[in-house]
């Protein structure tokens, strides 16, 4: 199975990040409206948040892994809770190439396969550079219209 571009970690580690900053910014705000907290407890808990968060971010990019099979798109992926994933090519509608802007900063990009279906109908793969992105997309489109007269499972 395939594996995501190292450099994906820098984002996963970043958002996490991020979201420790707003939890200390929330707790700045409790500190200031209701109840005092003292500056120790709120350092402890952005570091603490900022930690999980890389570590949670290692241990996803381990995880994190797709394949393409004989009639499927194949993805694993989840950390507390792991998610396996397989896409019928004959269920995938069309396929994208994201580039957000942290991506492009890190030479990164996402490929989307959206399939037929209302509910989860679309599967993200993050993390891949452009030139792998855009193979797989051309792959997945190939893939889905020589499967397109087949039944799906």
């Amino acid at each position: 199975m395939e594996s995501l571009h190292p450099r994906i970690r820098l984002l996963w580690i970043a958002r996490g990040a991020l979201v420790a900053a707003l939890l200390g910014v929330g707790l700045a705000a409790v500190d200031t409206w209701l109840v005092t907290v003292p500056t120790s407890v709120l350092v402890v808990v952005v570091l603490l948040g900022i930690a999980l968060g890389a570590v949670y971010a290692v241990r996803l990019y381990r995880i994190w892994r797709f394949e393409l099979q004989d009639d499927a798109l194949y993805l694993e992926r989840g950390v507390v809770t792991f998610v396996e994933t397989a896409v019928p090519f004959v269920r995938v509608q069309h396929v994208d190439t994201q580039f957000g802007p942290i991506e492009r900063v890190l030479g990164l990009s996402s490929v989307v396969v959206y399939t037929a279906g209302s509910r989860n109908a679309d599967v993200r793969i993050p993390g891949l550079t452009p030139s792998r992105s855009r193979k797989l997309q051309d792959t997945l489109r190939e893939l889905a219209v020589e499967s397109g007269g087949e039944d799906a499972v």
